[in-house]
């Protein structure tokens, strides 16, 4: 396979990756999820990276974010464990369905629905207000419905390259009463072997740039913290609200692609 094009590493690249990562690292920590909807799009326009080598070094610098996120939750209690592993492995079978899927339906049916489907979530998030003293009891009923989740996570992950957090945040407030901040600590928890596991394929494809991947997931963990912290700080609501906020934020990315394909045709 041939590699891709040597990169011009200039002070102008350690500066761009360097504040990706700081602002990754805060949503991260703030919202519970990977930070790739950040960094993915930062790289394409910063530091002009290709969709793939962007995606695959995010899904690296992932790794390293979504540990100290995982921590900083976990100091407060904030952290379902079992769930999250239940999560893992339902989205490790999930992308190998997604990818599979992906040659076989349209990318743009795909982005509209899940559009729809951010919607949905968002005027959800100013109707159900999670109490913070919820937690997630594991029952058999709880277990299958989380296998479901990671799937149905999986899936879109293959589709789209979305991180979980966007969808398992949300469903784990809704669908099962947890309270805000173990949905994010256990949604950051269960991004970890995913990401692992897709950073050791992307490295075979040679579609991670390390050095970039270094700077981003190191200046993200000075901030993920921060953002964790942050996150027990405001009231559920006012959490529900910026999460909105975010969301609204990927929808709008999702949708710019949507026209921009169907112009293209």
């Amino acid at each position: 396979m041939t590699a891709l094009p040597t990169i011009d590493r200039t002070p102008r690249y350690y500066l761009s990756a360097l504040a990706i990562g700081l602002l990754a690292g805060l949503m991260s920590g703030m919202f519970g999820v990977g930070g790739g909807t950040v960094i993915v799009p930062l790289l394409l326009t910063l530091l002009v990276f290709d969709q793939r080598r962007a995606a695959g070094t995010s899904l690296a610098a992932i790794v390293p974010t979504a540990a100290v996120g995982v921590i900083s939750y976990a100091v407060v209690d904030a952290v379902a464990w079992i769930p999250a592993v239940i999560l893992a492995v339902g989205a490790v079978v999930g992308a190998q369905i997604g990818t599979w899927l992906l040659a076989r339906l349209s990318q743009n049916v795909i982005r509209w629905g899940f559009i729809a489907f951010l919607v949905v979530v968002i005027v959800m998030l100013f109707i159900v207000v999670p109490s913070r003293d919820a937690e997630l009891p594991l029952t058999w009923g709880t277990g299958a419905g989380l296998a479901a989740l990671g799937v149905f996570t999986g899936i879109m992950a293959g589709l789209l390259g979305v991180g979980g957090g966007v969808i398992v945040v949300p469903a784990l407030m809704f669908l099962f009463g947890t309270s805000d901040l173990v949905a994010k600590g256990t949604s950051l928890l269960m991004m970890i072997p995913t990401a692992i596991s897709g950073t050791i394929g992307n490295l075979r494809r040679h579609n991670v740039d390390l050095v970039a991947a270094a700077v981003i997931g190191v200046a993200a963990c000075t901030t993920t913290a921060l953002g964790a912290w942050l996150a027990t700080l405001v009231d559920p609501f006012t959490a529900n609200v910026l999460f909105a906020v975010y969301l609204t934020f990927i929808a709008i990315q999702l949708g710019v692609k949507a026209v921009r394909a169907h112009r293209s045709r």
